[in-house]
């Protein structure tokens, strides 16, 4: 480090200006990686004493979560080396500099580590050739610059890179995955995250994200080796870079428009249903808008939210899950009368919606409530197909998480099909799939990715376990096995299958949602969080969750503890007896069969809350209007109660 900028931060430790952790990570960053872009943006921050910005940037450095890296490539302060000349749509030139930050520098220890594991597992395995690696990128800043050198890195390093010719949604790059026979896949993406923010999702060679024992051998990996850049391989022991393109949306496309179970019904409604869509400036319309046509499908698109544009500047969060998201989407549905409005986020991983009910204004459905129609509607039609009976159902399921409405577990309960819980985030739910395919016999095996979806559901209603339908709460779904992601795509055609298949029976969307309440039960739920960014705020949410699980509260609100589940602590099985990976998530159970889970959010500076209400009519009832009405009303003021008491309680603890 030079001594011009030794003392100053020496001193700023002392006087508890700047973390040593910071220190450390600033002088491993200019010893190692030492580009002049980074010597000018540290100095400048010390230079006007930004200690707080340095503390963030540099307290830690960036490692695999939920959605493997993510973090700010635009920093609070943006240093004049980092804007230089700008960049396309306002943005820097350059990323920001920090070991804590996406940039070049984490883009590339990220890809060398991975490769070099690649490489391990593959000889490991005694694979003739060299690994192949997948990658795509959605519409955020610096995506495509991220996206180059990780493809120039792994390349290099010997590593084949198939590469999208221009932005792809991450559910597209896990069947690229799949349908390319890649060794893995990454992904440059923050999802729904704010335009500062980005990300580099890893998947493995089944599709789905990396989960044991390849996450722990990759951040290995990536820990081993040292920072400054690596020496290329010589011209002959390099690996080819291949551009992909309709090669791969073609027969994505074609699997998607399989998701469709009552063909005949959806043709039959074309002419009545009518879709808003809006992409938020992403990924989405690659794919979702040729398949809605593929499918005959009417829809009208948001022509203010086409552009990709990694600014998303028509709405504070390009998150669908947020009813200011969809706002242009409403407004234009308003005009048009449409039934529906469906956006997707900037990599189309994920759907919200807003449907149109019997008092003529669009409602925002939750992503609990679409995935418990979607799962509703799938389990009734393939009953009703014929293609679950009773003899066959015990080798169904539907997967969802513990943070997920348990609406879908009474669905599922009632038809006689597995629920399975999962911790959050979907590589849980892509690992249960592999489980399943490796469940089948060696012969279905070897040629499973290339047979027609009905075949595959007859191999595993036999020999496995068919998976019918999964999601989050977190506005992720997924209804098939040939993307071991949740998927935006397939979540906008099954669910204006739903909104057809309420107009074939002569109701809306909202009355449909109603006539299960009533059968099964009235759920709701409340999600809440408190952000606490940076430094200080990601010890402020260990220091939270640490208080939760050594002082847990005796009653929530007025509502007694009956019992706590600590899933960092305990060992938990899951419906199968599959052990449950420790995660820092703790469930209050509460009096009367109402819960409430607390867990750090693995790809935002969030401390998570999720409140669970329910009531059933009981002895085999079924709510009339007005008991429905009244339990819809004492569920969410109890919701609402709890919440305003854990916020203060959370203070509290502080």
């Amino acid at each position: 480090m030079p001594v011009s900028l030794a003392e100053p931060i020496r001193a700023a430790v002392k006087a508890g200006q700047l973390l040593e952790s910071a220190a450390r990570n600033i002088a491993l960053l200019l010893e190692q990686a030492p580009e002049p872009i980074h010597l000018a943006s540290v100095r400048e921050l010390i230079d006007r004493g930004a200690w707080s910005e340095l503390n963030d940037r540099f307290y830690t450095t960036l490692a695999f979560g939920t959605g493997g890296l993510r973090g700010r490539t635009i920093g609070r302060v943006v240093t004049q080396a980092e804007q230089g000349e700008g960049g396309p749509l306002g943005r820097p030139q350059h990323p920001c500099v920090g070991t804590n930050a996406m940039n070049f520098y984490n883009v590339e220890r990220a890809t060398r580590g991975l490769v070099a594991y690649l490489w391990k597992h593959f000889s490991k395995e005694g694979r003739p050739g060299r690994p192949k690696l997948a990658i795509a990128h959605d519409t955020r800043h610096f995506s495509p610059d991220f996206c180059a050198l990780a493809a120039k890195v792994a390349s290099e390093q010997g590593c084949d890179v198939v590469v999208f010719e221009g932005p792809r949604s991450t559910p597209e790059l896990s069947f690229a995955v799949r349908h390319t026979g890649a060794t893995a896949g990454v992904v440059l993406t923050a999802s729904h995250n704010p335009p500062h923010d980005n990300g580099y999702k890893v998947y493995f060679s089944d599709g789905a994200q990396i989960v044991e024992p390849h996450a722990s051998g990759i951040i290995a990996e990536v820990n081993s080796h040292a920072h400054e850049h690596a020496t290329p391989m010589p011209l002959t022991a390099r690996g080819r870079i291949e551009r992909l393109g309709r090669e791969v949306d073609a027969p994505y496309l074609e699997r998607l428009q399989t998701l469709v179970l009552d063909p005949a019904m959806l043709e039959a409604q074309r002419e009545r249903l009518h879709v808003v869509f809006t992409s938020i400036h992403g990924t989405g319309g690659v794919i979702s808008l040729p398949a809605f046509e593929a499918l005959g499908i009417r829809v009208t698109t948001v022509a203010e939210q086409e552009q990709q544009d990694g600014r998303f500047p028509t709405v504070k969060s390009p998150n669908p899950e947020n009813a200011e998201a969809l706002s242009l989407g409403m407004k234009l549905a308003d005009e048009l009368q449409a039934d529906v409005v469906i956006g997707t986020d900037p990599d189309c991983d994920r759907m919200g919606a807003a449907v149109r009910g019997d008092d003529g204004r669009l409602h925002i459905v939750t992503g609990n409530q679409i995935g418990s129609l979607l799962a509703w509607y799938r389990i009734e039609t393939l009953f009703a197909q014929g293609v679950l009976t009773a003899a066959n159902r015990e080798h169904a399921c539907i997967i969802k998480t513990f943070v997920t409405t348990d609406l879908q577990r009474a669905i599922a309960a009632h038809h006689g099909l597995r629920c399975v819980d999962t911790l959050t985030g979907f590589k849980y739910i892509g690992a249960k799939l592999g489980k399943y395919e490796r469940a089948l016999p060696v012969d279905v095996r070897q040629n499973y990715r290339d047979r027609l979806e009905a075949e595959t559901r007859a191999l595993r209603l036999q020999h496995s376990t068919f998976f019918v339908f999964g999601g989050e709460e977190s506005y992720g779904y997924s209804g098939a096995d040939f993307v071991r992601d949740k998927d935006g795509n397939a979540a906008a055609i099954m669910f204006a299958e739903v909104c057809a298949a309420a107009k074939a029976r002569g109701q809306t969307v909202p009355a449909l949602l109603d006539a299960i309440y009533a059968q099964f039960g009235y759920f709701d739920e409340k999600n809440g969080a408190i952000q606490m960014e940076g430094a200080e705020g990601a010890a402020a949410i260990q220091r939270l969750l640490a208080s939760y699980e050594a002082n847990p509260p005796a009653a929530i609100g007025e509502t007694p503890v009956t019992g706590v589940k600590n899933f960092a602590r305990e060992d938990i099985h899951d419906v199968e007896g599959d052990l449950i990976p420790k995660e820092k998530m703790l469930l209050f159970y509460l009096e009367g069969g109402s819960r409430v889970a607390v867990r750090g959010s693995g790809t935002e500076p969030k401390i998570k809350y999720y409140l669970f209400g329910s009531r059933a009519p009981g002895d085999g009832r079924t709510f009339t209007a007005e008991e429905l009405a009244a339990a819809k009303a004492e569920v969410r003021a109890q919701l609402e109660s709890w919440w305003t008491w854990l916020q203060t309680d959370a203070a509290a603890r502080k």
